[in-house]
């Protein structure tokens, strides 16, 4: 059986559909092709990482975002952009790229400020399916990483309508936050135990590249 390595990424492509996860992260038998959105999210992300990190000027299109970066540029700390954090089963820290990690994930900026922390992830899209969960295993990988950290702060930014969407959490809240976690990994564990993968049909499957499945849809 496969060894259990998640991401959150990965973690809600499962949700959303065992079967596409199978056929395309552990068989790798069909890619999921870039859209316009995902490419064009990229580009931003690397704007805006290079212009908090060392302020290299936005381009014209993306100017309108800089007062909201400006305001992450003044906050008191250390600033890590883009910064990769794992951890293993354990839940000790290790490096992203660590053969015994069990979950990991990037940060778009993560300040650290003596016990106090903030992180902030970066969306181009729409504000409509705000999901914070996101959030919660980066402040959980950032806990891990930063012994000294007792609270954290973090946000989701929709820089297109200047929305900010925050939550909060403490480090002795540990136990609680990462159980939050379990029911999809448990479900995630099963399959993999199992060797079943169910299809899960929903309006996304205009955009599966699963051909060989029962609700593909060829556009």
């Amino acid at each position: 059986m496969q060894e259990l390595k998640w991401s959150y990424s990965g973690l809600k492509d499962f949700i959303n559909c065992p079967r596409q996860y199978h056929e395309v992260k552990v068989l790798k038998r069909f890619n999921k092709a870039p859209t316009k959105q995902t490419l064009y999210g990229n580009v931003v992300h690397k704007a805006l990482e290079h212009y908090v990190k060392d302020g290299t000027p936005l381009e014209r299109n993306y100017e309108r975002f800089k007062p909201m970066l400006d305001v992450f540029r003044e906050m008191e700390g250390e600033k890590y952009p883009e910064h990769h954090m794992a951890v293993r089963y354990d839940l000790t820290p290790c490096s992203f790229g660590a053969k015994d990690y069990w979950a990991r994930g990037i940060a778009d900026l993560l300040v650290i400020d003596e016990s106090d922390g903030f992180i902030v992830d970066y969306k181009t899209g729409s504000n409509r399916y705000a999901d914070p969960k996101q959030l919660q295993l980066m402040a959980l990988m950032a806990f891990a990483h930063f012994p000294e950290l007792e609270y954290i702060k973090a946000g989701l930014l929709f820089v297109a309508h200047n929305d900010f969407i925050t939550c909060e959490f403490q480090r002795e809240n540990l136990k609680e936050l990462w159980e939050d976690f379990h029911p999809p990994l448990k479900r995630l564990s099963l399959c993999m135990e199992t060797g079943v993968w169910q299809e899960n049909p929903t309006p996304l499957c205009g955009w599966c590249p699963v051909s060989t499945c029962d609700h593909y849809k060829d556009k």
